[in-house]
């Protein structure tokens, strides 16, 4: 086993510049052809492709989930868990940049393999589906995946770099009211207004948001609030999320947004149904060690970590990578795309492609191989 990190940071390094053209490639793809959560059978294919092509072994369909897979090379005693997200968001594509977390997974685990042998690692890239809003992570998490690992590790654009992930945990709620419907004008005592109630709601969870915790949020969206402006909605729907620092403080406000919907039921007479559309994402438990390798090795290709508080904020987004880090050693770093646009935003998607975002893609990719090294080097081969 050699231990000479720079050596093998050299290594590392070069081999990344020899994929440059195909990990650009991938991402770009990636980029022009969104797919949204559990559909994304041409974005998982894409980036297996790629790590099969250059020896990986592929397991495909994972654990019985079509959209994710396992990528695995080496045998050394430390295996490192490269996780990779591609699902776009619905009417904005890429506009949280997953099109580059997974071309900075695989370029990781590509780099890395090059010196696995050497380093006594064993490399993996696991393909997550469903990171907006479905929780892939966890569905796998459920069904025994990453627990083998010594460190699982992966990088998200931004427009700042930020080494710490202090991600909220969250809970995600689709909403509908069943109703009556009737005739506005002509017979409006035999309706059953569904979209009253989520009125009466959407006021009383703004008049709770006064006197919730400043780590809390509490947002969402109506998706369906009737068919015409002369029929009693008989059914509305929604999409809410509850977010909060802790998962215990998560469930105590839950329980005060929950009564804010019942209000609406009460009040109209509408039935109430809330299903969850995921189980509950984590707060981040970061491998602080890590995180400091990834800050150091992130510094030496050139990136910046002294940036505008307020641009910095990206790293409190909510993410299934946070179930991950409950039980295995993980980081999950913000790398800089550079602009003026911030996630979920139409102008992010377009930062995510070009000069700005290829140099990411670059220095995330290697400081993730980099700071993968650098924790097996150091703890040699032991969880």
């Amino acid at each position: 086993m050699i231990t000479d990190a720079d050596a093998l940071k050299r290594r590392i390094a070069a081999r990344r510049d020899e994929l440059d053209g195909e990990l650009v490639a991938l991402s770009d793809g990636l980029h022009d052809d969104p797919e949204l959560g559990w559909q994304e059978h041409r974005s998982s294919a894409a980036v297996a492709g790629l790590l099969a092509a250059h020896g990986f072994a592929i397991e495909q369909p994972y654990l019985g989930l079509d959209t994710a897979f396992r990528a695995t090379i080496g045998s050394g005693p430390f295996t490192v868990g490269f996780l990779a997200e591609y699902d776009a968001l619905p009417g904005l594509g890429h506009a949280c940049g997953h099109n580059l977390i997974s071309a900075m997974s695989a370029g990781g685990a590509l780099a890395l393999a090059a010196v696995a042998e050497d380093a006594g690692l064993t490399v993996e890239v696991i393909g997550t589906p469903a990171e907006e809003g479905g929780g892939g992570k966890i569905v796998l998490l459920d069904r025994g995946a990453f627990r083998e690992l010594d460190l699982a590790l992966m990088a998200h654009p931004a427009p700042v770099d930020v080494a710490e992930a202090r991600p909220f945990a969250v809970a995600h709620w689709h909403v509908r009211y069943d109703g009556r419907a009737a005739h506005a004008a002509a017979y409006p005592e035999r309706g059953v207004n569904a979209n009253d109630a989520f009125i009466v709601a959407q006021t009383a969870i703004a008049l709770l948001r006064q006197q919730l915790p400043a780590g809390v949020r509490v947002h969402g969206v109506q998706t369906r609030g009737g068919e015409a402006p002369n029929a009693i909605p008989e059914r509305t729907e929604g999409r809410w999320y509850v977010r909060a620092e802790t998962m215990e403080q998560l469930l105590e406000t839950e329980t005060r947004v929950l009564r804010c919907f019942e209000a609406g039921a009460l009040a109209t007479g509408a039935e109430l149904t809330v299903t969850p559309e995921s189980e509950r994402y984590a707060e981040m438990r970061t491998d602080v060690e890590a995180q400091e390798y990834y800050r150091a090795n992130a510094i030496r290709l050139g990136r910046d970590f002294d940036v505008d508080p307020d641009a910095a904020t990206m790293n409190r987004a909510s993410t299934d990578m946070g179930n991950v880090s409950q039980i295995v050693n993980a980081i999950h770093p913000y790398i800089g795309v550079g602009g003026t646009a911030s996630n979920h935003q139409p102008a992010f998607a377009e930062a995510c492609v070009g000069p700005l975002a290829e140099q990411a893609l670059r220095d995330g990719a290697t400081a993730l191989a980099w700071t993968a090294l650098d924790v097996a080097l150091a703890r040699g081969g032991t969880r």
